[in-house]
Parts: C-alpha cells; structure tokens; sequence
C-alpha cells in the first residue's frame, strides 16, 4: 500500500529584504501586515497571533528546523518552497531556501514551487490602478536554462521530493507558462540523467484541465478558495449580494463550516491526475482588508472533517498525495503552525487522522 504523502506549502518571506525595504519601509515582513489586522466584525478573529514560534525570523536556522519538527509531528511529509523568478537577473528572497539546501538542514523532504505573478501594490480599489512593483517575465531559451540550472541543483539534493521518479515542479500559474519552457525543461532533465520533470500546476478552472495536461503538466491542483461562492446558482448568487447590503461582514465572507465542503469534489478529485488539496483556514483581511476573502469560525473539529473527506478521496487513488495549503501563509490567515488561540490544534487533528489511516 502506498504511503499518504502531504506536501506543505512554505512562504520564505518572514525576514526583512531589499526590495520590501524600498517599497514598504525598512524591516518590513509578512509580520507587519499580520500584527497590523483588525477584526472587521463582531466574531472575527483578528489579528492572529503566532504562538510556539513567535513572530520568527527565517534567517535563523534553528527557527526552520522547529518549523520542520512540527510539520513532522503533523505527519507531514514535506514542504514545497515559494520561489521566485521573475528572470534571469531578478530573482528574489532566494536565500533562504539557498541556505536550506546548501547546509543540508533541516534534514525534511522539499520541492520547489514557482510563483510566476508579477508583484503589485494593490489599492483593492476598481477605480484606483494597481502600481506594478516587479514584472513576471518569460525571456525565451537562455532565461529559461538559467532557472532549470537553478532548479538542478535542488532536484539532486537527496531531500528533493519525487513522483514516479521525477522531480516535483509546482506551478502557480500554469496558463501563463510557454509550452516550450516546459519541454525544454524535460529535456535538460533527461539530459542529465533524470527521467524529466513532473510539473504540477494550480487550476483555477476546471475546464483548463485538457489544455494543462497537453501543455504537459503531470498533474493539477484544483484551487477552491473561492468554490462556494463561484458554485451557487445565479439566482442564489443575487440572493447573497442583497443581503449582503444589510450586512456588517465584508462582501466575500463565508463560514468555514459550509465552505470547507466545497474543498473537496470527490467525484473530479478521484482522477489519478488531480491532487486534492486541504486548506486549514483563510482570511486574507491582513493584506486587503475588506476586500479579500474571509472564511471565519474555522476550527480544528471543521478541519478535521474537511481531512477525512480527502482522505476519502485518496482510498480511491494511485498515488495517495495531497497539498496543504499552506504551512505558514500568516497573512492570508492560512497556516498550521501554533497559534495562541486553538495552539496546535490543526497540527493534532491532522496527525491523529493520519494515524488512524496510516496506510489505505
């Protein structure tokens, strides 16, 4: 029987660095933005504050080793790392997970996870433009082989996380990616002796999954944040905007309760090329206030249930993998490390569950 295998997305921002310096003020870090939220309704939890760990600093090395025993004790089997490569010359925040790799520690499985969006200061605000900070590009063959040189030297280190023998590349914005930058990549990786990449890639739709599996992707991972509320009926969808006229709570605000059902569709994340995803909690308020989405009450008693219907999901799966999303996304009140409210809640109700299914 294969093992589950839960792949945890890592956010490397949590320390101060150059360009936030420039743009948002000297030491600023996702930290600043989290300490800064303000509850926008009667019941909502705000700011989330970091319990076991502090508001830590990524350039400390016995910080990340923390950060991987719990991820351990959750029965998580690795982290996959946010890095970014807007091109050749500019590619930022990279030295964190350079010094993961280069020091050999933490000793805990890890892939790569590219996050190919251009950077903007949101206004949030329709009628006032987004100022661009820094541009995503795709500059053609030379660009493209500077980055898989980057990636080689991850995919060989011993930690690197593979499926069916090949690396694991996530992509945050699949849709964007030329074709060739993929094939290319599979052929430098052959060429050096690997059996090429597995590519997997965030679909936003499911009616993209035709055109990312020919663009060849190995996988795809359905994004739901948003599923309850782009599901509903057009009338129901009226319905919501009307009462929300009369209500306190920001115009995308959901209870986790009825949400987190949605995560899961176990009729489409069956297929052997979709990788179900689980989402602990989200509320975005820190980084747009009123305007982001916001699932509250979420608890680990709800997440608990959202864990057993994925792993539902798996028993009917080859390769028994899912993405969490995420380990440390504090900012968009999307983490499993401790807080001072539930500690580490999501962290026990995972493993406990895990434990009682170690194998399917």
């Amino acid at each position: 029987m294969n093992k589950i295998k839960i792949i945890a997305f890592y956010l490397p921002q949590f320390h101060p660095f150059k360009e936030n310096d420039e743009w948002w003020g000297k030491g600023f870090t996702e930290w600043t933005n989290v300490a800064n939220a303000k509850p926008l309704f009667k019941g909502h939890v705000q700011p989330k504050i970091p319990g076991d760990l502090g508001f830590y600093d990524l350039r400390i090395p016995s910080v990340r080793q923390i950060q991987a025993d719990l991820a351990k004790s959750a029965g998580i089997y690795g982290f996959c790392y946010w890095h970014y490569w807007f091109d050749s010359n500019n590619h930022i925040m990279h030295n964190i997970f350079d010094e993961v790799l280069s020091s050999g520690k933490p000793n805990f499985p890890f892939c790569l996870g590219w996050a190919n969006h251009s950077w903007f200061a949101k206004t949030w605000n329709k009628d006032v433009p987004d100022k661009l900070l820094i541009e995503q590009k795709y500059l053609g063959i030379e660009d493209f082989m500077k980055h898989f040189d980057y990636a080689y030297k991850a995919f060989i280190d011993p930690r690197y996380i593979f499926i069916n023998e090949k690396p694991v590349y996530y992509i945050f914005d699949p849709k964007k990616i030329p074709s060739d930058f993929i094939s290319m990549w599979n052929k430098w990786a052959v060429d050096k002796g690997l059996k090429g990449v597995c590519f997997i890639g965030r679909m936003v739709n499911p009616s993209d999954e035709p055109e990312l599996m020919q663009k060849g992707f190995s996988y795809l991972v359905p994004e739901r944040i948003n599923a309850y509320y782009s599901n509903m009926p057009v009338f129901s969808r009226y319905l919501f905007r009307f009462f929300k006229l009369f209500s306190l709570k920001p115009k995308f605000c959901f209870s986790y309760k009825k949400v987190y059902k949605t995560f899961i569709n176990p009729a489409f994340d069956s297929k052997e090329n979709i990788i179900p995803a689980l989402i602990p909690q989200w509320d975005h308020s820190p980084r747009s206030g009123r305007r982001g989405t916001i699932l509250y009450n979420s608890s680990p008693s709800l997440f608990r249930k959202h864990i057993q219907e994925a792993l539902n999901v798996l028993k009917l799966k080859k390769n028994k993998i899912l993405f969490l999303k995420s380990w440390n996304e504090w900012a968009e009140g999307n983490y499993m490390e401790p807080d001072i409210k539930f500690r580490s809640g999501y962290i026990e109700v995972l493993s406990n569950e895990l434990r009682n299914e170690s194998t399917i």
